[in-house]
């Protein structure tokens, strides 16, 4: 197996990657992080993740699912880059948190059970702490940070991410409202 520039160890295929990235092998984080080619991986694994997530949800917009999840996925990675580099001085790139928060959605291909009746809305459940770990470990690997930081950092993302488009919304109604 060929090595990756910045990382030393075995250079894995895609779905190598993507059960490594769910058992929570923190070097398959490490090998994506280096990986400057794995940026489609890791989209693939989000396009699947969201298709999964739909089908398992019974949602039966696929495409939007798709379409929004490309689009959360590197706002999520420069929230998380900004906040990581600027507050905890991390050391990644916005490209090593798009492919490491990329392959951290793996997880999420279980999602495709929550159409099993009784126990299907327990394992989407389930899968998103699953998923937020993933998350976790990558945003650690990714910024070369503690656990705890990667956590702060996790944290203060999603605060951010849910308070942007209420202020946004709240701009555009007062702009509306004059």
């Amino acid at each position: 197996m060929a090595t990756v520039s910045g990382y030393s160890g075995p250079r894995r295929s895609w779905i190598q990657r993507v059960m490594a990235a769910a058992r929570l092998d923190a070097t398959a984080y490490e090998e994506v992080e280096a990986d400057t080619t794995a940026t489609r991986q890791a989209a693939v694994v989000v396009v699947i993740a969201a298709v999964c997530t739909a089908i398992g949800t019974n949602d039966d917009g696929i495409f939007g699912s798709i379409i929004g999840s490309l689009i959360a996925w590197p706002i999520w990675s420069g929230l998380t880059y900004l906040i990581g580099d600027k507050v905890f001085h991390g050391t990644a790139t916005w490209g090593e948190l798009l492919r490491t928060l990329g392959f951290a959605q793996a997880p999420a291909f279980l999602n495709i059970l929550g159409v099993i009746p009784f126990i299907g809305w327990f394992v989407v459940f389930v899968t998103g702490f699953w998923v937020l770990f993933a998350g976790v470990i990558a945003l650690r690997q990714a910024l070369d940070i503690t656990t705890g930081k990667a956590v702060l950092v996790a944290l203060m993302g999603v605060i951010v991410l849910i308070m942007l488009p209420l202020v946004l919304g709240g701009a555009a109604w007062l702009s509306f409202a004059r």
